[in-house]
């Protein structure tokens, strides 16, 4: 299940009416992770929801990445996560174990982050979906957003991407059994640790890398931080294989809609092959954080979190807002 194009979403939020609340500290207005809303002067809420279809043949796994997933949102705020609300699509005629192991999954990977899963709801539906909604708390001067990026910052992404490419190719069944298990160590791993190092790295800009890819995302902290985001795609991680099935057609809907999202806003260099372009638009489950800091700041996150990776710089805005090269 594709999220709706991000181009017609945002004509749709654009036409709502304004809302007003001294305590809303983050709303949608710029396109960030989650929600977060002020309840006194050293709290405040962080709130996020999302949900999907399947995205692995396990549905213990399923259910643990759509739980990861959900997190990913809180701690890319630099939030920590303190309870969960389930989301269930499932057809009242489906195998009831195979549900069970779903919730199973999720509740775990949830558990594992000390989140608590206090209740959902569920809706009788052919096509299964599952996800949470996630509640988060922190310090409401805290608060690490997508619109905070600096000229001269670093550009740290702490998990490879191609997640949308490899699932195309597992439901056509072309994909290779180590590549799938390597999407979904990506998916399942936490970045609970991550957002932790982010706090303490003082981290000037953070985003989730997800339905947007990496360069609808990159394209959002952008523009909202007033700034152009220079990367080297050279140094971006990628799954494995991931290249070689985008050039056998393994696309997702959303390489075409993110494309159109970011429209002229972003330029490649010449040397920046047709398939390396995809892989940077490619849809992303549970993917990693996108962190814009200082020198110093990326030496000492990096120490922290080994297997991250430069993969750029922030300057000042220039004539577009991403350029790769």
């Amino acid at each position: 299940m594709a999220k709706l194009a991000p181009g017609d979403l945002a004509q749709v939020l654009s036409k709502l009416p304004a809302q007003t609340s001294e305590n809303v500290i983050v709303g949608f207005e710029t396109a960030d992770d989650a929600g977060v809303f002020r309840l006194n002067d050293t709290t405040a809420l962080v709130q996020t929801v999302d949900f999907f279809t399947p995205v692995a043949d396990d549905p213990e796994i399923y259910g643990q990445v759509a739980a990861v997933n959900s997190l990913n949102d809180v701690y890319a705020m630099g939030g920590t996560p303190i309870s969960a609300l389930s989301i269930v699509c499932y057809p009242q005629k489906g195998d009831w174990d195979v549900l069970g192991k779903i919730l199973l999954g999720g509740q775990k990977a949830m558990n594992e982050d000390g989140v608590v899963v206090i209740g959902g709801h569920s809706v009788d539906d052919a096509e299964m979906k599952f996800g949470y909604a996630v509640t988060g708390v922190i310090d409401p001067n805290a608060v690490i957003r997508n619109s905070g990026a600096r000229a001269g910052d670093i550009l740290i992404l702490t998990k490879p991407i191609g997640t949308g490419a490899i699932n195309t190719a597992v439901k056509k069944g072309v994909a290779r059994e180590a590549t799938v298990q390597a999407a979904i160590e990506a998916m399942t791993s936490s970045s609970a640790a991550a957002s932790k190092a982010m706090r303490a790295a003082g981290t000037h800009a953070c985003t989730d890398i997800t339905g947007f890819g990496l360069l609808g995302h990159a394209f959002e902290m952008a523009k909202a931080s007033r700034v152009t985001l220079e990367i080297d795609s050279a140094a971006v991680p990628l799954l494995p294989e991931v290249l070689d099935l985008i050039a056998d057609g393994m696309l997702t809907r959303g390489d075409k809609n993110n494309r159109v999202y970011v429209g002229e806003t972003v330029g490649f260099s010449p040397t920046v092959s047709h398939e390396m372009q995809s892989a940077l638009f490619d849809p992303q489950t549970a993917g990693g954080l996108l962190i814009s800091l200082d020198e110093s700041g990326a030496n000492s996150f990096l120490e922290m979190v080994p297997a991250a990776k430069r993969i750029g710089r922030v300057t000042g805005m220039g004539s577009t807002l991403i350029n790769v090269s």
